[in-house]
């Protein structure tokens, strides 16, 4: 058996007089788990409820009656807390790649001026508690300037966005006003197994509230398998088409395991490859947001590394392909500091097995800030436990932005000192050193330079910072060369000044 919750009687609405019927209604229904122990008072619910993991209480329907009802008792449960969302956003038309050039700039003068632009989207949200907390996908409402939601039973709200995160596909919500809503339970989403039955609710096309059934198809699904190698989902085979995405998979108990997000698809439609969000990440979204976060704070671990194949397992001395073996360590990272080394092979986080650097990443980011966490390794054929405290990537050496000036080389440049922090937000080599371009403006656009770009070396000198990077760039001369990094290439700009 498996303790659940403390509930509330606001929360399952049952009083005295109703226990004996709500027992009935859903211990009836397949893969409903049964309540075991409870105790009631007259205003409050003073006992607990002990109920069986669903799995462990599935059984084929017995009889005419249990076929007939079906998911029913699960939809009753679950879709008054699904939400229809329709957001607005203003974006701006693309401008003519001219427009900045002295030369062309007057002929495409017109052509290129940015327009303002209404760009709508429509998506799915789960609410997550009775006061307004609700939670959806980044491409739904990231950056929207107008967000409504629309219930169930219609009631309608204005929504504003409490912390977002693009990387991650979650947004936590807050209608304006709400009070007493249906919310769903989040189930523990590392106790979901494969082949468990589960629903996929959403409103896809826009066609309104829908129902999708199916099964857990897999796991732990993270890298070239979603197309995002810093995701990691729970696959399904339950529909889920355009619109569905922020909407809730949930098990036959009606507790919350997902949220939608994506699907493998050539033509735009559910070809039975879906991904859902884990409710454990969910979870700590709403922690952050209830704490005032306005940005997704993740643990950093300051490494890189492979999953280990076959072929690695049988030099490293291993009986089987599993773990992460580690390449590289930031000198700052809390992973260097316990004294673990490259070539160590990480095989499990607060023991739960990792295979790769997003699993890893993943199990960290639940567990958040400032937790104390076990990482099971392997090293020289040894079997240790670590423990390590998590903790933001740091701003050492400050990232100390600035704006080249009018007298420099480039004028307008905007630029960033890389520290760990840096590395971690654009996703850059653990040994990359020098300044990032912010911004290049104008006269860094002319020179050949991008929003990205990382600046090594000016004039065969070595950038170390903000501060030297100014002052190389203010150096006297006919000509100006850059050495940088984009992305996975390096190169030499020779600007004429």
């Amino acid at each position: 058996m498996r303790y659940l919750a403390y509930l509330k009687p606001s929360a399952i609405n049952l009083g005295r007089q109703r226990k004996t019927e709500h027992a009935r209604r859903f211990s009836g229904a397949p893969g409903f788990a049964k309540i075991c122990a409870a105790g009631f008072s007259r205003n409050a619910l003073i006992g607990f409820i002990l109920v069986a993991p669903a799995w462990a209480d599935m059984r084929v329907p017995q009889t005419q009656p249990e076929i007939a009802m079906g998911f029913v008792p699960v939809v009753e449960r679950a879709a008054p807390a699904v939400v229809n969302i329709y957001a607005r956003r203003v974006v701006e038309t693309r401008a003519s790649p001219f427009r900045n050039d002295p030369f062309f700039r007057d002929l495409f003068r017109d052509f290129g001026t940015p327009r303002p632009r209404v760009q709508n989207s429509l998506g799915s949200g789960v609410i997550l508690s009775e006061d307004g907390i609700v939670v959806s996908n980044y491409h739904v409402v990231g950056e929207a300037t107008d967000i409504s939601v629309v219930l169930n039973d219609r009631r309608e709200y204005s929504a504003k966005v409490l912390l977002s995160d693009e990387e991650t596909d979650l947004a936590i919500l807050r209608l304006d006003g709400a009070s007493g809503l249906q919310a769903l339970e989040l189930r523990d989403s590392d106790s979901v197994q494969v082949g468990e039955l589960v629903l996929a609710i959403g409103n896809p096309f826009g066609v309104g509230q829908t129902v999708t059934s199916g099964i857990v198809s897999g796991l732990a699904r993270s890298g070239t398998a979603t197309g995002n190698a810093r995701g990691y989902f729970i696959q399904t085979d339950a529909p889920i088409n355009p619109g569905n995405s922020g909407g809730a998979l949930v098990d036959v108990n009606g507790q919350l395991i997902g949220i939608n997000t994506q699907i493998l698809s050539r033509s735009g439609g559910s070809n039975g490859i879906g991904f859902a969000i884990p409710s454990d990440l969910v979870s700590q979204f709403v922690v952050q947001a209830r704490a005032g976060e306005t940005a997704f704070q993740r643990p950093w671990a300051g490494v890189s590394g492979q999953p280990v194949t076959a072929d690695m397992a049988e030099g490293l001395g291993l009986s089987r392909p599993g773990g992460i073996i580690l390449s590289d360590l930031h000198p700052q990272s809390s992973l260097f500091a316990a004294g673990i080394a490259p070539g160590d092979v990480i095989t499990a986080v607060d023991g739960a097995p990792v295979n790769t650097p997003a699993e890893m990443i993943y199990h960290m980011s639940v567990a958040g800030i400032g937790a104390v966490t076990r990482l099971s390794l392997i090293r020289a054929g040894q079997e240790k436990v670590i423990e390590i405290t998590l903790k933001k990537p740091p701003e050492v050496p400050p990232r100390a932005t600035v704006e080249t000036s009018r007298r420099s080389a480039i004028p307008g440049l905007r630029l960033s000192t890389i520290n760990p922090a840096v590395i971690a937000e654009r996703n850059l080599p653990l040994t990359m050193r020098g300044v990032l371009v912010e911004d290049p403006g104008q006269f860094g656009l002319r020179a050949g330079l991008r929003e990205g770009d990382v600046l090594l070396n000016i004039n065969g000198v070595p950038v170390q910072d903000t501060a030297s990077a100014q002052t190389l760039l203010s150096g006297q001369g006919a000509w100006l060369s850059l050495d940088i990094q984009r992305g996975t290439r390096r190169s030499t700009l020779r600007y004429r000044l």
